[in-house]
């Protein structure tokens, strides 16, 4: 069965349909949900909520996008959530030093996921809005025009956002050597 006879299925009430739909997307909704937590516990309730959230609204999926751009617009916005309800909980933002305790749980250990990690950390308080941009470009491999439907924004604003974050990274670059 492909994947949109799989999902009308699923929407029919076919609950081993939707058993492999999550299946099939499991992996992707954890992946992503990771790149956005940075943890592995933080990543399975994202994870967990995601596919409650499929189970409630999979009837509102109306076929006229790709299912991954509904998909990723659904994670995005339990990752939100979770964030929003773990910010009651926790008074300071994420800080460089957070960045050795991100990267435990990081497969790849090597400098490039300290790196990584360190980056998210930073994007993290630039705003929301910049690091799901960053995280379906770069972390998902999604083409500017395929992240601005996820985000329902304009190609451009895609575009705008990554730009601003080079030119921010390079002024911090900039003024981390200045301080050596």
């Amino acid at each position: 069965m492909d994947e949109s006879a799989l999902i009308r299925a699923a929407q029919g009430g076919d609950s081993r349909a939707f058993e492999q739909l999550l299946d099939e997307r499991y992996s992707t909704i954890y992946r992503f949900a990771h790149k956005w937590c940075g943890n592995t516990c933080d990543a399975e309730d994202v994870a967990q909520q995601a596919c409650i959230k499929i189970a409630r609204n999979l009837k509102q999926f109306n076929h006229e996008s790709k299912f991954s751009t509904w998909l990723y617009r659904l994670v995005i916005n339990c990752a939100k959530d979770w964030q929003r309800q773990q910010q009651r909980h926790i008074s300071d933002g994420p800080s460089f030093d957070d960045s050795e305790e991100v990267s435990k749980h990081v497969e790849d250990k090597t400098d490039i996921a300290v790196y990584l990690s360190q980056l998210l950390a930073w994007v993290e308080l630039l705003g929301s809005e910049f690091k799901e941009t960053l995280l379906l470009v770069f972390g998902e491999g999604l083409s500017h025009s395929e992240a601005a439907k996820v985000l329902n924004v304009k190609e451009s604003t895609v575009s705008w956002r990554i730009h601003n974050v080079r030119n921010k990274l390079t002024e911090f670059e900039k003024d981390e050597r200045g301080h050596l």
